[in-house]
C-alpha cells in the first residue's frame, strides 16, 4: 500500500483544482465563497485522504466533497439569512451580480439561463453536461438515485431549451417541425 504523503496527496487530487472551483462558482453563484468552497473541499480531502483508495476516481471523489461541502453551505446560508436585519436583507437581496467567467461559453444568455435553473436542477447540468460524468457517477456524488438523475436532467434540458429558444433562433437554429398529418 502506498504512504499517504502530501506529495501523494497533489498528485491524485491537484489537477482537478480548476474544474472544481469552475463547479463552485457555478454553485454559489460568487467567486469568495466559491474560493471558499473549493479550499473546504481540499481541507476535507487531506483530512480524508487516508479512507482514499489511490486508483479509484479522484475526480468524482473530490465533486461527491464538494457537493456535501455545498449542501451544508446552502444550509448555513439560509440559517443566517432568518437572522439578517431587514435592513441588511434589502441590500444583500438587491446587490448586484458579478457574472462568473464561463470556461467556453462567451453567450451571456446561456449562462444567465443556466444560472437561474434552481440549485438541484443545475447541479445535475454542470455534472453530466459540462463536466461530463455519467448518470451513475453523478447518482453517487449528488446521493440520489439514478432515475432521479435522468428525471432532473430531463427537466433541466426542457427548461435551458424554452430560456435559450430566442438565442437558438439569432444563431440560425430552428425550433424542429412536426410533420403535419393530412
Amino acid at each position: 500500500m502506498t504512504q499517504i504523503t502530501p506529495e501523494v496527496f497533489e498528485a491524485e487530487t491537484m489537477h482537478h483544482i480548476n474544474d472544481l472551483y469552475r463547479t463552485a462558482v457555478r454553485l454559489t453563484r460568487d467567486t469568495t465563497d466559491a474560493d471558499d468552497l473549493v479550499q473546504e473541499t481540499y481541507m476535507q480531502a487531506w483530512k480524508s485522504f487516508d479512507n482514499y483508495e489511490l486508483g479509484t476516481n479522484c475526480r468524482a471523489w473530490l465533486y461527491k466533497i464538494l457537493f456535501n461541502k455545498f449542501d451544508h453551505y446552502r444550509r448555513k446560508k439560509y440559517t443566517q439569512s432568518k437572522y439578517i436585519q431587514e435592513a441588511d436583507e434589502i441590500v444583500f437581496n438587491n446587490s448586484a451580480f458579478k457574472a462568473p467567467i464561463p470556461e467556453n461559453l462567451t453567450d451571456t444568455e446561456v449562462i444567465s439561463a443556466l444560472n437561474k435553473l434552481p440549485d438541484h436542477y443545475r447541479s445535475v447540468v454542470l455534472l453530466a453536461d459540462v463536466h461530463e460524468f455519467d448518470y451513475k457517477e453523478v447518482a453517487a456524488i449528488l446521493d440520489i438515485p439514478i432515475g432521479t438523475v435522468m428525471s432532473r436532467l430531463s427537466r433541466a434540458r426542457g427548461q435551458l431549451k424554452k430560456s435559450l429558444a430566442r438565442v437558438a433562433g439569432e444563431y440560425g437554429i430552428k425550433k424542429a417541425m412536426t410533420p403535419a398529418f393530412a
